[in-house]
């Protein structure tokens, strides 16, 4: 009996062991594989310290975006598919190897500090045994439902579909701990006819919803005692009277002359912002105290001299990282329709 027992606990120990091995070889990888070359910066910035970040983070905060896009990529999977044909393993060394890529890159641009990589570490661990444990089910109880459900959807299918898109574009502005997942299991609830699919995506849903609302609520009071990062920044434009600049939602103008200083908003805010500038023929010369920025976008074909490049699931395209120093970005938007470029997202500091 003892011996019966101790085989049991060196198997799970071994398991545990594996399990441990799996998630930190992408860690272990990027930190001994995907080291860049520090180059020393020459650019002399304009704004004070105290409006600029490090330029390292335009790269640096793609990892986040990624997870972003992947929730975005299933629910575009799922809108007429099932959850067992999006390609996790795909979702998962996306994640892995676009960090590679920016790792190196990185080091040109002030380097991967500890801070960052441990946040980064964190969510790409915690993103691949989220997708993984998805996978492992949707690829045999979830797939065995569809079999028992038929071709055609099931009511809760179509509401999962809706909740997940809804959930990805939430993600563009919002952190994900804000999200309502509680509201998501009373709507399943309230939509599920009781057939077998109904019962089942209730169960598997539920349970999923039930452990982020949780694991929301800790990082949610985890970061009330840190306080939110900047809503805002500064930066350095030519072209457009004060006037004209201050008539954009969420301009504030702080000098003017040839060269004029703004406040602007962050995050997706910024893209749409910086896109309508740019129309109007605003030149950028500094983004929050860098000459260099980052930003990604859609096409149907290559794009030469882009960091990364891979396919979206569900929409038959391609995303491109690309990097671009700050005073060619307004051109860069101005062209882009006519290259076959779609502008994604520009990742400030």
């Amino acid at each position: 009996m003892i011996r019966r027992l101790g085989r049991i606990a060196g198997r799970i120990l071994l398991a545990v062991l594996v399990a441990l091995l799996l998630l930190g070889a992408p860690v272990a990888y990027n930190e001994t594989l995907c080291r860049g070359k520090p180059v020393a910066q020459d650019y002399t910035a304009i704004l004070p310290p105290e409006h600029r970040r490090a330029e390292s983070r335009t790269f640096l905060t793609y990892p986040e975006w990624h997870i972003v896009h992947a929730y975005d990529d299933y629910g575009r999977v799922i809108q007429d598919g099932d959850p067992h044909d999006y390609r996790y393993l795909s979702g998962i060394s996306g994640f892995w190897s676009s960090l590679c890529a920016l790792s190196r890159v990185s080091a040109r641009h002030g380097g991967f500090d500890w801070e960052t990589k441990q946040t980064i570490y964190t969510i790409g661990v915690s993103f691949s045994v989220e997708l993984a444990l998805k996978a492992a089910y949707e690829e045999t109880i979830g797939r065995m439902s569809t079999w028992i459900r038929g071709p055609a959807h099931s009511p809760l299918d179509d509401v999962s579909a809706l909740q997940a898109a809804e959930y990805a574009e939430f993600l563009q502005q919002v952190p994900w701990y804000r999200w309502d997942f509680d509201a998501d299991v009373a709507k399943l609830a309230a939509a599920s006819t009781g057939s077998f699919r109904d019962r089942e995506r209730r169960f598997a849903l539920g349970v999923e919803f039930g452990v982020k609302a949780a694991y929301a609520r800790a990082i949610a009071a985890a970061v009330a005692n840190i306080g939110p990062d900047a809503l805002t920044l500064r930066m350095i434009v030519r072209g457009g009277s004060a006037q004209s600049l201050s008539a954009h939602q969420g301009v504030t103008v702080i000098s003017s002359g040839p060269q004029t200083e703004i406040e602007t908003p962050r995050y997706r805010e910024l893209t749409h912002l910086l896109e309508r500038l740019a129309a109007d023929g605003v030149d950028f010369v500094e983004i929050a105290g860098n000459d260099d920025i980052m930003l990604t976008a859609i096409s149907s074909h290559d794009y030469p001299g882009a960091l990364f490049s891979f396919d979206r699931q569900g929409y038959g395209d391609r995303r491109h990282l690309i990097a671009l120093k700050v005073t060619e970005l307004a051109d860069w938007l101005r062209q882009a329709a006519d290259s076959g470029l779609q502008l994604e997202h520009i990742h400030d500091y």
